[in-house]
């Protein structure tokens, strides 16, 4: 009779006594896990090195990012009170409509995974197109119903030394 290895019996030994949440954590690592649902915007703010803060935009921002159970997203952010164009047409706007257009939205879609409180994230598109094809990660926590992640090198401000503060508020069915 063939008597198992003592490697086998140690690694059949260890996998039986792992924690339970070691095995709940390793779960979670291959998909988007507390993430998934429905989220409103409730702040999206640069923070500086000297501590000041911009409201990207303004003081109430609109948002919705929706995360499916395979990790799928899409977001949207807006300023809540938008300058519509002169005219009704989109393709006769002067440069300051249209900067003013992109500046006060952002939209982008891809997907989403977590790993312990380290979400990562693929873009891919964006309403900035630099943003197309990059994937990132970043802390976040979670408190009650409100999700705040950091963002390292924001559209604008990063040059500065900026990174952006986002925090969410889960949308209950």
């Amino acid at each position: 009779m063939k008597r198992p290895s003592l490697l086998a019996l140690a690694s059949a030994l260890a996998f039986v006594t792992l924690p339970v949440g070691a095995l709940a954590a390793e779960a979670a690592s291959s998909g988007p896990g507390v993430l998934v649902g429905a989220w409103k915007l409730v702040r999206c703010d640069n923070v500086y090195p000297d501590g000041h803060r911009v409201e990207l935009y303004g003081p109430n921002p609109e948002g919705l990012w929706l995360i499916d159970a395979q990790g799928n997203y899409m977001m949207d952010i807006a300023r809540a009170k938008r300058m519509p164009f002169a005219v009704n047409d989109k393709s006769k706007g002067t440069p300051e409509e249209y900067r003013a257009a992109s500046m006060d939205f952002n939209a982008h879609f891809g997907t989403v995974s977590v790993d312990g409180m380290t979400m990562h994230s693929h873009i891919a598109q964006a309403s900035f197109p630099n943003w197309d094809g990059k994937g990132g990660e970043s802390s976040f926590v979670i408190k009650g119903d409100e999700l705040t992640y950091t963002v390292a090198k924001p559209s604008s401000g990063a040059a500065e030394g900026a990174h952006g503060e986002v925090v969410w508020r889960r949308v209950h069915p």
